[in-house]
């Protein structure tokens, strides 16, 4: 299992403001057109107690992928994501690879951190696979923390009202 861990800032916003772009799909919509996302869909319920279902399917290319990886995946990556906001602030996650022996869970939270608006993501990822399971591990936490780091990126310009696609 590796573990990941990212903060992703929001200078000068407040938590509500972040909550809210993460609730619009034309947002996540924004950041898969950024990650050049062959395919994509998202679907989004909110509830009036605060919480929000968030589901996310993406297909990604594989040209960037190492070698030894691509005849494990495929042509192709499918991500199937679950976000389950039991608050405004709080959120566990799933992503799975259907067909492939790997998942991913953590969990994000929301906070004030005095003029900024910080989301805190924390994910495990287990790719079962003997021997080579612990290169994929590693190779999969850094994609993750790539794909944090691009919605973090279309956030500022999302929230700055500078998003252009």
């Amino acid at each position: 299992m590796k573990s990941v861990s990212v903060e992703l800032r929001y200078p000068g916003r407040r938590v509500e403001e972040v909550r809210a772009m993460l609730a619009d799909p034309a947002f996540r919509d924004a950041v898969c057109a950024y990650q050049h996302v062959e395919d994509s869909s998202v679907s989004i319920e909110e509830y009036d107690d605060g919480s929000m279902t968030v589901d996310l399917d993406r297909t990604y290319g594989t040209a960037l992928v190492p070698s030894f990886a691509r005849k494990f995946v495929g042509a192709t990556i499918d991500l199937v994501q679950r976000e389950e906001w039991t608050s405004p602030t709080e959120a566990s996650f799933d992503v799975s690879i259907p067909g492939k022996p790997g998942e991913m869970t953590g969990s994000a939270k929301l906070v004030q951190q005095g003029a900024d608006a910080v989301e805190t993501v924390t994910m495990d990822v287990r790719v079962a696979i003997p021997l080579i399971g612990g290169r994929l591990e590693d190779l999969v936490a850094g994609l993750l923390k790539d794909a944090f780091r691009a919605e973090n990126k279309v956030g500022l310009k999302w929230l700055a009202g500078e998003w252009r696609v």
